[in-house]
């Protein structure tokens, strides 16, 4: 049975109850991932071949501790850095270091601040210089992915159709969708409930109703949806180390059917990419 909470009096912790969040915590929320959303626009500046992906990770502090924000990820679970930069087979948690991009890479750049006690996660692709056809691909399918999983949210359906509408398409267009990794709630905890699987039934999972808030973020593959983590405890790779590709969005679900609080005000939710409206 899945509980629902007024987040006003749920304890600070993740209890497995699903939090329902009012108007003033709406606005939170947009202040928050509205900085981070800024920041992914400014790397879209910065992010070309040769750039060391520990620049990255410093630029994203510095924009943080510039505009009153902590990086959630610095210090998380033992986590040292303050993003995560995930380039080519690497699915997620990639850990930023001093290897240069290259020509020709994809890199997901995860960015997550913490203002007001809010948190904004949200994560895009960026190529980096002149990448393949097929990679290209990749990303376009995996925005498409995400924008469609995104337009399943609405009061009345099931987490089951968020997961429907990202694996029906993925798979069309001959993807696999990652599977050990999920979007989560977000709010005044940087995860919570409930998990959103990215694979699924419309007629599984928790009701969405009103004043739930979290993420949307499918992995996708170009090759089998299987994945290890290496000996870090934190990168995560495909096992026959096909391409991978990542958006994130995070979302409020509304009277009517939700907010993308973490749209790009620059119109750069698809870094590199042509323009476009989901």
């Amino acid at each position: 049975m899945v509980n629902y909470i007024e987040a006003s009096t749920a304890p600070p912790k993740n209890t497995g109850a699903i939090r329902l969040y009012d108007a003033e915590a709406f606005e939170g929320m947009r202040r928050a991932c509205q900085l981070t959303a800024r920041c992914l626009d400014a790397l879209a500046d910065i992010v070309k071949p040769g750039l060391l992906t520990d620049e990255i990770d410093r630029f994203v502090f510095d924009f943080g501790m510039d505009h009153g924000a902590y990086p959630a990820t610095l210090n998380y679970r033992g986590y040292t850095k303050s993003t995560c930069t995930s380039i080519n087979h690497v699915v997620c948690h990639g850990i930023p270091n001093d290897k240069p991009l290259r020509d020709g890479d994809i890199v997901n750049i995860d960015v997550t601040f913490v203002l007001d006690g809010w948190h904004g996660d949200s994560s895009r692709m960026y190529p980096v210089g002149v990448v393949k056809r097929a990679a290209e691909r990749l990303l376009e399918v995996t925005y498409e992915s995400l924008m469609r999983g995104i337009g399943a949210v609405r009061p009345g359906a099931r987490t089951g159709a968020i997961g429907e509408a990202i694996q029906t398409y993925a798979e069309a267009e001959r993807c696999s969708v990652v599977r050990d990794f999920c979007g989560h709630g977000v709010g005044r905890l940087f995860h919570d409930s409930p998990n959103i699987l990215h694979y699924g039934r419309a007629n599984e999972g928790p009701e969405l109703r009103e004043g739930m808030i979290f993420t949307i973020e499918p992995m996708i593959n170009l090759g089998r949806p299987h994945v290890k983590v290496l000996a870090d405890g934190w990168t995560a790779v495909t096992r026959d180390r096909s391409l991978s590709a990542q958006y994130e969005h995070t979302v409020g679900v509304t009277s009517d059917g939700c907010e993308i609080f973490t749209l790009s005000p620059g119109g750069l939710d698809r870094p590199g990419l042509p323009s476009h409206n989901g």
